[in-house]
């Protein structure tokens, strides 16, 4: 079990990596981990599979990531409400027409 000064000084710590990152453009693979709250691996084999928007470094070693790019990845799979889902099945009995909003 941490002790309170342990706990306070992580804590400390995460407020200040959350505040560098918010200055960042151009995230590391463990910025990417804090701002996602996915493993590093996890991101590796994302990486690897080309699931996740990432640059290379001019030698081809290092991999970087842009903050706005990740962020609309993060939010490319929205899920509908369960109004939306309603009103979408409304309109679908009313006009026999898949649309509406997405």
């Amino acid at each position: 079990m941490l002790s309170k000064e342990e706990e306070i000084l992580s804590e400390l710590q995460e407020l200040k990596q959350f505040t560098l990152l918010v200055a960042k453009k151009a995230l590391t693979m463990t910025d990417v981990s804090f701002l996602t709250g996915l493993s590093k691996s996890h991101i590796y084999k994302m990486v690897s599979a080309k699931k996740i928007p990432y640059y290379k470094s001019q030698g081809g070693k290092l991999t970087y990531f842009d903050k706005d790019e990740i962020n609309r990845w993060l939010l490319q799979h929205r899920v509908k409400t369960t109004d939306e889902l309603a009103e979408a099945a409304a309109n679908y009995v009313v006009t026999g027409k898949k649309g509406g909003k997405k």
